[in-house]
């Protein structure tokens, strides 16, 4: 017997390290509330400070001043005590002048899922009758300093200088002693690395084209049985704007495959966003489904009101098939 708990330890911890050398690293979509309320559909609209993260192109084509401190949450299933299950969590602050863009964002991704089977053993199961469940945490601080240059008169290239310090904690525990707010208290070894993302924008007349490359160079933290990778992440947009800016229909598309919590995807997005006259609220909209798996979509819906000129108030909901998508995000944006 006690040889046989051994084995099963054991192989629950070989599960583990072999899980997280697939955790996933690409959490694109968790920042930028407004692009949140557009889909996802933002690549080449990028006109706020959250350009730094979305496509650092697009500063140039901005306001000359803005500010923005946002939070945002997605977690599927959205049942409490459901598993499997994940939450990304992100937090950040971005300011950007037409040229220069400064920016913090924290990370989280936590997740728990049952243990796969023990051979020879019911399974999921201890001996007590408790299914073991892993708990994994990924937290990732990323500081970002953006630049920017013209080229010609409808171009502009921009980049993204960043540290990014990253952790993976995992466990394994019983099902009684298992939740997200457990995976998210993990605390796993720290290391910090170099990044850089690189984005371009092109105007011409009302319709803009974007392209943002995230992860130019891929990070790779920990070199053991833990490691995980920043993987390089492209992304394509296109936008048009009315001729009196108040209307934006966008589309994005990913051109390379990516792995999240749920597993492999390919965003398609498209979204909308429309300005009273005043400009002093805004409605989006927007529709995100991935390519690899259809039957995942994604409908979402946002809304901006000023709360005086030049500060406004963002808020943004996802709900749909796609539980990955499925949360809410929440901002402070100064503009001028």
């Amino acid at each position: 017997m006690k040889n046989m708990l051994l084995v099963r330890a054991a192989i629950a911890a070989a599960l583990v390290e072999v899980s997280a050398l697939g955790a996933s690293a690409q959490v694109s979509e968790a920042v930028g509330v407004r692009a949140q309320g557009m889909g996802g559909a933002f690549t080449a609209v990028a006109d706020d400070a959250t350009a730094s993260w979305w496509n650092p192109g697009g500063l140039a084509g901005g306001s000359y001043f803005s500010s923005i401190v946002e939070t945002t949450n997605q977690r599927q299933p959205a049942t409490e005590g459901a598993v499997p299950a994940s939450e990304t969590g992100s937090r950040g602050f971005s300011v950007a002048y037409p040229a220069l863009a400064l920016s913090y964002y924290r990370l989280q991704v936590s997740g728990i899922q049952p243990v796969a089977s023990i051979a020879g053993a019911t399974p999921g199961r201890q001996d007590g009758g408790s299914t073991d469940i892993r708990l994994q945490s990924l937290v990732l601080s990323q500081f970002g300093a953006t630049v920017g240059q013209s080229v010609g008169s409808h171009l502009v290239l921009a980049s993204t200088l960043k540290l990014v310090r990253g952790s993976l904690a995992t466990a394994v525990r019983p099902a009684d002693a298992a939740s997200l707010d457990a995976a998210s208290e993990l605390d796993g070894p720290t290391e910090m690395h170099a990044g850089l993302d690189i984005g371009a924008m092109a105007r011409f007349g009302r319709v803009k084209l974007g392209l943002m490359v995230r992860n130019a160079n891929e990070i790779t933290f920990d070199d053991g049985e833990q490691a995980f990778t920043l993987d390089r992440h492209f992304r394509a947009g296109v936008a048009y704007s009315s001729r009196s800016n108040l209307t934006t229909v966008a589309a994005d598309f990913d051109l390379v495959t990516t792995t999240v919590p749920t597993g492999e995807e390919r965003r398609a997005a498209v979204g909308l966003e429309e300005w009273s006259m005043s400009r002093r609220v805004a409605f989006r909209g927007g529709v995100s489904v991935n390519t690899l798996d259809l039957g995942r979509v994604a409908v979402s819906g946002g809304v901006s009101a000023a709360v005086r000129k030049g500060t406004y108030v963002d808020v943004a909901a996802a709900v749909g098939s796609d539980d990955s998508r499925r949360g809410w995000g929440f901002a402070l944006r100064v503009t001028f």
